[in-house]
C-alpha cells in the first residue's frame, strides 16, 4: 500500500471522531440556550398575574455563590481599587512629606562656612542695610559673622553705631551711610570701595589677600500699625512711606554704583548678590485695616521686580526673601516700655490700641466692631495664635544658600505661614478670608453729623492740625509721642 493510500485511510478514520466532537459542542451550545429559554419562560410564568397559583411555577433560584476566603493582601488591593482618589491623595501627601523631610535633613547636614585665606583671614564681606534695632538684623549679622563673613551694618546715626558696637563682635562693624546727604553717602561708598580693593593681612606682616563683596541684604522696617484708612492722618502716611519705603529704595540706590563695578581681578571677580527682605503674610491676603503694610510691601515687591530686571543683564542676581513668622526669643526684650510682655514670636508685634474710643464716632461706628474682631482673631497681624514661629536656623540657612549660590530661585518663601498665606492669597476667595478673620456686614451706618466730621485733608483748617487730632491710629496714651508710627 502506498503512502498516499495510508494517508487517505487515516483521514477517513478520523472523520467519526471529528463528527462526534463537533456534535457534542453543538449539543452543549443548544442545551445552554434551551436552559436559558426555559428559565426565562419559568420566570415569566411565575411573575404573570394571569397564571393560577395552582400551576404557577416557582421562580428560578439564584445561583449559589461560593465564599472563597481572601488573604489580607487581596483585601488591601480591593480597598485601594474602591478608593482610588483617596489613595492617590494619601500617596501624594506621603511622598511630599518624605521628600521635604529628606531635603530638610540634607540641608541641616550641609556645612556652611565662608571662604578663608590660607592664613585664616576672612575674605567675604556682607553688607546688611537694615536698622540694628531690628531683631532680624542682629540675628543675621551674628549668624553670618559666626560662619566666617565680615559683616557691615548700615548705620544712619550715632545711636545705630552704638547698637552695633554693643554686639561685641570684631567682625560685625558699623557702616556710616547718611542717605539724606547725597555727597556724604557718595563719600562713604567711595571709602568702602577703596577698602574692598585694598589688600589685607590677617596678621601684621603676613601674606596679603583681597576681600570681595558677596551680598547686600536690604531689610526694611518690619513693624507696622493697624488702623482703618479713615483714621490715619495724611502726615502719618507721608512719614510711613518715607521711613519704610523711600529709605530702603534710596539705600539700595546708593549701593548700585558699587554693585555694578568690578572691584577685583577678572579671574577672582564674582558679582555680588542682592537680597530684599519683606514680610509676606499680610501682603499676600491684603486684609482690611492693614493698609500701611499692604501698600509698602506691595510697592517693595514691585520695586524688587524692576530691580531684578535691571540687574539681570549684568549677571547680578536679586532674590526676594518673603518672610513668614519666626521665633525671635533671645533677640527681643521680655518686657516692653509699658511693662507688658513683649510678643517675640513673629516679625510683627501683636495689635495694639484695640480701644476704638479714640476714633471719631462715625469711624468707630463703621469700623470699630470689625476692627476689634479681626485684631483678636487667631490669624490676624500675620501670626497664627497658639503656634510658635519657625526657627531662625531655617532663615539663616536659607540666606546662606542664596549667598553661596546653591539656591538661585528669584523668590524664596521662608518662615511659618509664608507658603500657606501665599496659596490662600492666590486661590481662596477674598470674602471667605475676610469672614475667617471676623469681618461681618455692618447693617446700619451712622447718621451724617457735619459738626463732628474732620476730614483728613483738613478742609476747614489751613495747616491741618485740627483735622489730624481727630484721626489717630493709636490709643490716647500714645498721642504725646513724637512719632507714633515709627518702630519702637
Amino acid at each position: 500500500m502506498s503512502a498516499d493510500d495510508q494517508a487517505f485511510l487515516d483521514v477517513l478514520a478520523s472523520i467519526p471522531n471529528e463528527v462526534k466532537k463537533h456534535g457534542l459542542d453543538v449539543a452543549e451550545f443548544l442545551d445552554k440556550y434551551v436552559d436559558k429559554l426555559a428559565d426565562a419562560a419559568r420566570d415569566a410564568l411565575a411573575a404573570s398575574p394571569y397564571v393560577p397559583d395552582m400551576i404557577r411555577p416557582r421562580p428560578t433560584p439564584p445561583p449559589q455563590v461560593l465564599a472563597v476566603p481572601t488573604s489580607a493582601l487581596e483585601r488591601i488591593q480591593s480597598w485601594f481599587a474602591r478608593h482610588k482618589i483617596l489613595t492617590g491623595v494619601v500617596v501624594l501627601a506621603t511622598g511630599t512629606i518624605i521628600y521635604r523631610a529628606y531635603r530638610s535633613n540634607v540641608s541641616l547636614r550641609k556645612t556652611r562656612k565662608a571662604r578663608r585665606a590660607h592664613n585664616g583671614g576672612r575674605m567675604d564681606v556682607v553688607v546688611i542695610a537694615g536698622s540694628p534695632a531690628l531683631p532680624l538684623t542682629r540675628s543675621l549679622a551674628l549668624d553670618l559673622e559666626r560662619k566666617g563673613f565680615v559683616v557691615y551694618i548700615v548705620c544712619s546715626g550715632q545711636d545705630d553705631e552704638v547698637m552695633v558696637q554693643k554686639l561685641s563682635r570684631p567682625d560685625v562693624k558699623p557702616f556710616a551711610l547718611d542717605i539724606t546727604n547725597p555727597p556724604s553717602a557718595g563719600s562713604s561708598i567711595e571709602r568702602f570701595a577703596q577698602y574692598l580693593q585694598a589688600p589685607h593681612a590677617a596678621i601684621p606682616k603676613g601674606k596679603k589677600y583681597h576681600i570681595s563683596l558677596k551680598a547686600v541684604l536690604l531689610i526694611p522696617s518690619l513693624s507696622y500699625q493697624t488702623s482703618p484708612i479713615a483714621t490715619i492722618p495724611p502726615s502719618s502716611f507721608a512719614d510711613l512711606f518715607n521711613t519704610h519705603l523711600l529709605q530702603p529704595i534710596l539705600t539700595i540706590q546708593a549701593f548700585l554704583p558699587l554693585l555694578t563695578a568690578r572691584l577685583a581681578p577678572s579671574e577672582q571677580f564674582q558679582p555680588p548678590k542682592v537680597l530684599v527682605f519683606t514680610p509676606s503674610i499680610i501682603s499676600s491676603i491684603n486684609p482690611p485695616f492693614h493698609a500701611p503694610e499692604a501698600t509698602v510691601c506691595s510697592a517693595l515687591s514691585a520695586f524688587t521686580d524692576v530691580l531684578t530686571g535691571e540687574l539681570r543683564p549684568l549677571q547680578i542676581p536679586v532674590t526676594h526673601m518673603q518672610l513668614g513668622t519666626f521665633d525671635f526669643t533671645g533677640f527681643t526684650p521680655s518686657w516692653n516700655h509699658n511693662g507688658h510682655p513683649h510678643q517675640s514670636h513673629g516679625l510683627l508685634p501683636a495689635p495694639e490700641g484695640l480701644d476704638t474710643n479714640a476714633w471719631p464716632d462715625s469711624a468707630r461706628h463703621a469700623y470699630g466692631k470689625n476692627y476689634v474682631s479681626q485684631s483678636s482673631s487667631a490669624i490676624s497681624a500675620g501670626r497664627i495664635r497658639g503656634m510658635k514661629g519657625s526657627s531662625l536656623r531655617d532663615l539663616h540657612n536659607a540666606v546662606f544658600d542664596v549667598i553661596d549660590g546653591s539656591n538661585r530661585c528669584p523668590v524664596v518663601r521662608i518662615g511659618l505661614g509664608a507658603n500657606v498665606y501665599g496659596f490662600v492669597g492666590r486661590w481662596v476667595p477674598r470674602g471667605l478670608v475676610a469672614w475667617m478673620m471676623g469681618i461681618r456686614r455692618v447693617d446700619e451706618l451712622a447718621t451724617w453729623q457735619s459738626s463732628s466730621y474732620n476730614s483728613p485733608h483738613s478742609y476747614g483748617s489751613d495747616n491741618g492740625e485740627a483735622a489730624n487730632e481727630s484721626f489717630i491710629a493709636v490709643p490716647l496714651e500714645h498721642v504725646g509721642d513724637a512719632h507714633v508710627w515709627k518702630e519702637r
